[in-house]
């Protein structure tokens, strides 16, 4: 999961589950599979290893002030040491953002949509019964268990306790990732498992969903019946079920659809596109449903990703409760169209602007310089196109009298440079 969970989500948030399994076995033993080999952790340089346990001793009184025993913390934190890959992971920045179109072919692809219909098949009466209690069709709850781990492939096979130590320590995001710390303590005092089989990501996302420490306390539920809420076993029960808990209690709405593709009529007004424009009489104003039919009830937005060349979306409140498990309209679109193909239903029939040439970061970063410097834009300079920055590049689009679709190109660089 995102960070919209820590950053997910930040994203990525309680109530204590009783202690129940024992501490010294692992989940994949307590649910009859071989236990996991966790990923080794590269030395560090001494003095790099010798500040973090000097933050180990020092966070020791944090921890027990929040309600984690000593004797937890003790325990957990002899395996902490200092992961210079971690860091690396953190501070990694990609010359190019992928385009929406390069993103969604790899999220919705073929073999992906395969995988979840065969895993629906495998499922079908443990799917039922989540889809019964939490109101969330399978097809959502499988798309995200596609999306975040490839169906349980790759969960991440590193120890969260020294990655979140490393990553509390170092700074850069610290306060962020000692909260996390402090959670993932929080579990293991519950019991759910052990310090050395609780795996994950990187930055400390766990399971076959990848939830963080406090989306897990505040979310995560033991729906076997075995006394544990168990995410890192082989079996998924727990974690689609803690998926479905989480959209449910986020805004899903049961019954509901989370939106279709649409197609804008000729002379649309490009200025009501956008999350800030929710309402109920899009069908009056001329929009209509690809693929023909009624469009979905209820007050939503219209979204166009790739920018008036591109196709457009009608989202409404089930989409926004997917994007509180990843602040991302990318990510959201891969979850609803993955879902739709694993239902049987169509994917995207528009067409994107694939000839566009797409934008290093730095000349992300220099667009939002420049809205700034013209008092358009008051946000991070990240290169990162979010709902902000894209609402940003709306209004300077109106203010020199071209198509305020919001959508950052070459074109609009120079425009900006003039």
């Amino acid at each position: 999961m995102t960070f919209s969970r820590i950053f997910l989500t930040t994203a990525l948030v309680g109530v204590l589950a009783s202690c129940a399994g024992p501490m010294n076995r692992a989940p994949g033993n307590m649910s009859g599979s071989a236990p996991v080999t966790p990923a080794p952790i590269p030395a560090a340089s001494p003095g790099d290893e010798a500040g973090l346990q000097r933050f180990v001793q020092s966070f020791r009184s944090r921890a027990v002030a929040s309600g984690v025993s000593p004797a937890t913390y003790d325990r957990a934190m002899r395996i902490a040491r200092y992961n210079p890959e971690v860091i690396r992971l953190d501070r990694k920045q990609a010359e190019f953002s992928r385009p929406v179109w390069l993103y969604l072919d790899s999220a919705v692809s073929d073999v992906r949509v395969t995988t979840g219909r065969q895993k629906a098949a495998q499922l079908s009466g443990t799917l039922s019964q989540i889809e019964a209690r939490y109101g969330v069709p399978r097809e959502i709850v499988l798309a995200v268990w596609g999306m975040e781990s490839n169906f349980g492939a790759n969960r991440g096979k590193m120890q969260i306790i020294p990655s979140l130590a490393t990553l509390a320590y170092d700074g850069r995001r610290g306060e962020m990732f000692q909260n996390q710390l402090i959670a993932a303590l929080r579990i293991l005092q519950a019991g759910d498992t052990d310090p050395e089989h609780m795996l994950g990501s990187w930055a400390g996302a766990m399971g076959h969903t990848q939830f963080m420490p406090t989306s897990y306390l505040d979310y995560a539920v033991d729906f076997t019946g075995d006394g544990r809420r168990d995410i890192w076993s082989e079996d998924p029960t727990d974690s689609l079920a803690s998926t479905a808990n989480y959209l449910r209690r986020n805004g899903w709405v049961p019954g509901q659809a989370w939106g279709a593709e649409v197609q804008l009529p000729p002379g649309f007004n490009m200025s009501l596109v956008g999350k800030g424009t929710r309402r109920s009489d899009w069908a009056a104003q001329g929009v209509r449903r690809i693929g023909g039919g009624a469009l979905p009830s209820g007050n939503g937005s219209i979204i166009m990703p790739a920018g008036a060349n591109g196709p457009a979306f009608l989202i409404l409140d089930n989409f926004r409760s997917i994007l509180r498990y990843n602040n991302s309209d990318n990510y959201a679109l891969g979850v609803a169209f993955l879902g739709e193909r694993i239902a049987g239903r169509p994917g995207i029939q528009g067409s994107w602007p694939r000839n566009d040439r797409p934008l290093s970061t730095s000349e992300r970063q220099e667009i939002q310089q420049r809205l700034r410097a013209k008092g358009f834009y008051q946000g991070e300079i990240d290169g990162l196109f979010g709902s902000a920055t894209m609402e940003s590049v709306a209004a300077y689009q109106r203010s020199i009298g071209v198509t305020p679709d919001g959508y950052p190109t070459s074109i609009l660089l120079g425009q900006l440079r003039r």
